[in-house]
């Protein structure tokens, strides 16, 4: 049975989330466990020496490298590996480039890791096996296309810090436009191997020999036995993307890509225009609601971005023949697979669950 809309009076997130709560005042379920996380995280602000702890307990004086840090060439990876030389520390830059880079981002990672002076690694997949891999998920009509790479890029950072002895792998995620995100919309987070896996076989051909994957069993063992840890440091400083954005621009000649992960050519064109327009889910409701609750903007002026399009009508056209070019498939083809019925997670066979009760059951332990 189909829901009367509904929009949360406190955010912007909606009814477009097929699994939202709103109270009896009216507030969303997000918006009211975001405030709950945010209020722990303020907590642990308040200890001026948490970030000095942080610092201590990652910098080494034996090693080359005391962490690794995933760039993609966007905002918050770039100002993260930043802070962390600013600090002292001595990280191994990591990018994954599965393809479908944007030359701007390509030209941000090279210039900041230049300027920094830190030691990179691009991670380069073999594009047609991945192409494949990821061509069997635009089949498949599930809306988690980034499913493929988040894997990838997971499974390339703990390898990387595994085979350097590195204990810490310090992440540009943050809170303040990322703590919203409805599990429907970005179940590619869980990096969930039995969906990957089914789709895999259901739709394709191909056979996984090169790319890096990891799931459940391989992340405990690299958390529990290898002692590989996350970071988080923009949580815990006064962190403003737009600041951020623009001291990136003066001091390393930073170039905009025009949107959150828009570093990604496939990943700006879904989020933007896939999304939106065949799975009914505005990703910029999410971002623009983490930003509310985190003060970083009004209610009025996100409600006034969304009266916008999401895209630029005038360059689906060039997008959509460049990515099926890319994928060596007729726009036609193309067509056909973004006009099928609308998939979730929920259509497939997976592990939500189990995931889900252990990623709790670390979280307790590394309290």
């Amino acid at each position: 049975m189909k829901r009367d809309y509904q929009i949360c009076n406190y955010c912007v997130m909606d009814t477009t989330d097929e699994d939202i709560i709103f109270d009896e005042n009216g507030r969303c379920n997000h918006c009211k466990d975001f405030e709950q996380t945010l209020e722990k995280i303020k907590i642990q602000k308040q200890n001026t020496d948490y970030i000095d702890n942080l610092i201590k307990k990652v910098k080494s004086k034996n090693k080359k490298y005391d962490s690794i840090v995933g760039i993609s060439g966007g905002v918050d990876s770039c100002y993260t590996l930043y802070l962390c030389v600013k600090w002292g520390l001595k990280p191994l830059a990591v990018h994954m480039d599965n393809g479908w880079n944007s030359e701007i981002a390509v030209t941000n990672v090279k210039r900041i890791v230049k300027k920094l002076g830190v030691d990179y690694i691009s991670y380069v997949l073999n594009w047609e096996e991945f192409r494949e891999i990821q061509k069997a998920f635009l089949k498949s009509s599930i809306v988690d296309i980034e499913m493929p790479t988040d894997i990838a890029i997971a499974a390339s950072l703990y390898e990387t810090a595994a085979k350097n002895k590195i204990k810490y792998i310090i992440s540009g995620g943050n809170y303040s436009a990322e703590g919203i995100l409805p599990l429907t919309w970005g179940y590619h987070v869980l990096k969930d191997l039995k969906i990957y896996k089914h789709i895999i076989k259901k739709y394709s051909d191909v056979k996984i020999k090169t790319v890096p994957i990891v799931g459940l069993r391989k992340e405990i063992y690299y958390k529990f036995f290898k002692r590989i840890k996350y970071l988080y440091p923009l949580n815990y400083i006064d962190y403003n993307k737009d600041e951020a954005r623009e001291f990136l621009k003066i001091e390393f000649d930073w170039q905009d890509y025009g949107g959150k992960h828009h570093e990604s050519r496939i990943t700006g064109f879904w989020q933007s225009y896939v999304m939106p327009v065949k799975y009914n889910m505005d990703y910029r409701r999410a971002t623009l609601s983490s930003q509310i609750v985190s003060g970083q903007i009004t209610r009025n002026k996100a409600l006034q971005i969304l009266e916008n399009l999401p895209y630029n009508p005038e360059k689906i056209e060039i997008e959509k023949n460049y990515i099926a070019k890319k994928y060596g498939i007729s726009r036609q083809e193309l067509d056909k697979y973004l006009n099928l019925p609308p998939k979730t997670y929920k259509n497939f066979p997976n592990q939500k669950k189990l995931i889900m009760m252990m990623y709790d059951l670390y979280r307790s332990i590394i309290k």
